[in-house]
């Protein structure tokens, strides 16, 4: 294990709660900033640590900040905001932003950090809150090879595979292709299971076989049997998905790339989301097919 850091985290919501909590346990420093305080002060019950009452008190005299909040403006108002860690953090440190956010965000806290002496990395995750509690996240990260050298240990204390894509952004952009193929196993694995259904098979068993073969997917292995009972209130939520889902139909079309199926999965999430759905796991794609919403 290397040297205990110092380290502040940056948002207490369902993954970086776990997140933090992991580095306390490899024995780091963790001072933890979140906007709703209580939901610090019961961090800080169960694990320790210091809370603190601004992104930028939490920032200071820190070896590395990591951040897991909800958007860009999000991402924004903690780092460049009036109370923002690049207020505070010190020059040679590391931030490390988790979020899922846009590519142009990415490289424009690069520029601000360097100014500032400070190592930007963007490394959104996959993996789900389940993976955040077991440590066992994916990570994708866009950075400098020798900023992604010295974050490797930090990270890998909630991580089970972490991968430098190249320079700033290409964390961001990989996590683009990570959402697009998400959305159509979804959609595919909701459509065989409906399938499976109004055909009258005993559907779980249909599920176990076709799991032994070519359609075996985390998704069918994780989420097939909740599906079946209509259980969605875990996981990744609807409206996060549709957030993400945007950032990465504009990238395309940045690019000139064409992803006509994950622009129709995103105009089924949104049916979701009128069906009530803001919340639910991103698997409640099935609901709608049930409510009869492919077929108005």
């Amino acid at each position: 294990m290397t040297s205990p850091k110092r380290i502040a985290f940056i948002g207490l919501g369902a993954m970086g709660y776990p997140m933090a909590g992991h580095l306390v346990r490899a024995g780091h420093d963790v001072t933890v900033f979140n906007r709703t305080i209580t939901r610090a002060e019961a961090w800080q019950s169960e694990y320790g640590g210091q809370v603190a009452p601004t992104p930028a008190a939490a920032a200071k005299d820190q070896d590395a900040v990591m951040i897991c909040v909800g958007n860009d403006d999000d991402v924004r108002e903690v780092t460049t905001g009036e109370h923002g860690t690049l207020q505070s953090l010190s020059k040679g440190a590391l931030l490390i932003d988790h979020t899922t956010t846009s590519e142009a965000l990415a490289t424009s806290l690069a520029s601000l950090a360097d100014q500032s002496g400070v190592a930007f990395l963007d490394a959104p995750v996959s993996g789900g809150q389940i993976g955040a509690e077991n440590g066992v996240l994916t990570v994708m990260v866009g950075a400098q090879e020798d900023a992604f050298i010295e974050a490797l240990p930090l990270i890998e204390c909630y991580a089970k595979s972490v991968r430098r894509m190249g320079p700033v952004g290409a964390g961001q952009l990989t996590k683009m292709v990570n959402q697009i193929c998400i959305a159509g196993l979804l959609q595919g694995l909701s459509e065989g299971i409906h399938f499976a259904e109004r055909a009258g098979l005993d559907v779980a068993g249909a599920m176990e076989v076709i799991a032994q073969g070519a359609a075996q997917s985390w998704q069918m292995n994780n989420r097939a049997e909740t599906m079946i009972a209509g259980e969605f209130d875990f996981g990744f939520a609807v409206d996060w998905m549709r957030k993400d889902l945007g950032i990465a139909i504009e990238a395309a079309q940045s690019v000139g790339a064409e992803v006509p199926v994950t622009k129709l999965v995103d105009t089924f999430y949104k049916e979701v989301q009128d069906l009530g759905g803001h919340r639910w796991d991103t698997s409640s794609l099935i609901h709608r097919l049930r409510a009869g919403k492919a077929n108005p």
